[in-house]
């Protein structure tokens, strides 16, 4: 099975933490070169000093914040400028905060809208003609299993979830007849920071201790535990490879059997 991304060059956002993080050392363990883009410069330099180089990797970085789309654009614009194509974009933004959909703020939902679905759509236009140009495209996004089946106390995350998972289908039908993949990872419970920040919000608001809501969430997993960053970032890992070039618009989920439908 061909995973060798040799000469291959990937853009991960959300690089310097987490699922991100994991992706990134995933594909440049498999040969590509990659480019970070986050919001703090140190943090995306500290990473870049880590990952792995076989002596013809470049690995750097963009530093934007997906808040500001337009200045998202405007640094992808200029990364552009010098002539480089990017094989590989894996979309991957945090998740907004939970909590009941009826007590979900507008802003909230156009927020979670603006840095999950816009500024995807910003970097799959930016790297799209590269992509046609080069033969070869990869179109990851890692979304969540909310897009099978919601979760409680997640609302907007479910909206916007969904939306970007129809966004994705929609692309992949487009793009595939110029070999441009186009494929979604639904991640689980997953220890990452998020996975923290979600059992103390629901600590706080239900008194239960930050335990026992673990233990209850891993009771809903037939595995029997949490996923690691390194397992979604080895699903990523294949659908960015030549080995799945016949693998398009479909949802992945990377869960343990938590979720209940197919």
């Amino acid at each position: 099975m061909n995973t060798d991304l040799t000469n291959r060059r990937a853009i991960v956002c959300g690089g310097t933490q987490g699922i991100g993080l994991a992706v990134a050392h995933e594909l440049a363990g498999s040969g590509a070169s990659i480019t970070l883009i986050a919001r703090n410069e140190t943090s995306l330099k500290s990473v870049i000093e880590a990952l792995p180089k076989n002596g013809f990797q470049k690995h750097d970085f963009i530093v934007a914040d997906f808040t500001t789309p337009d200045i998202l654009r405007s640094q992808v614009t200029e990364w552009l400028k010098s002539d480089r194509v990017a094989h590989i974009l894996v979309n991957n933004t945090g998740g907004p905060s939970g909590g009941p959909i009826t007590e979900a703020k507008l802003e909230e939902f156009q927020n979670t809208f603006t840095q999950h679905l816009l500024c995807n759509h910003i970097l799959a236009q930016a790297f799209i003609p590269g992509m046609k140009a080069a033969g070869y495209g990869r179109i990851i996004n890692i979304i969540s299993t909310s897009v099978k089946q919601p979760l409680k106390g997640l609302g907007v995350s479910n909206t916007i979830r969904a939306a970007v998972a129809n966004w994705s289908k929609t692309l992949a039908t487009e793009l595939a007849p110029y070999r441009i993949t186009v494929n979604n990872v639904l991640p689980g419970a997953t220890l990452t920071q998020r996975l923290s920040g979600i059992i103390t919000a629901k600590s706080a608001k239900t008194g239960k201790s930050a335990s026992e809501l673990e233990q209850e969430m891993i009771h809903e997993i037939p595995m029997g535990r949490f996923g690691d960053p390194a397992e979604i970032a080895s699903a990523v890992g294949f659908l960015a490879s030549p080995a799945a070039s016949y693998i398009t618009g479909i949802n992945v989920p990377v869960d343990g059997g938590r979720t209940s439908s197919l």
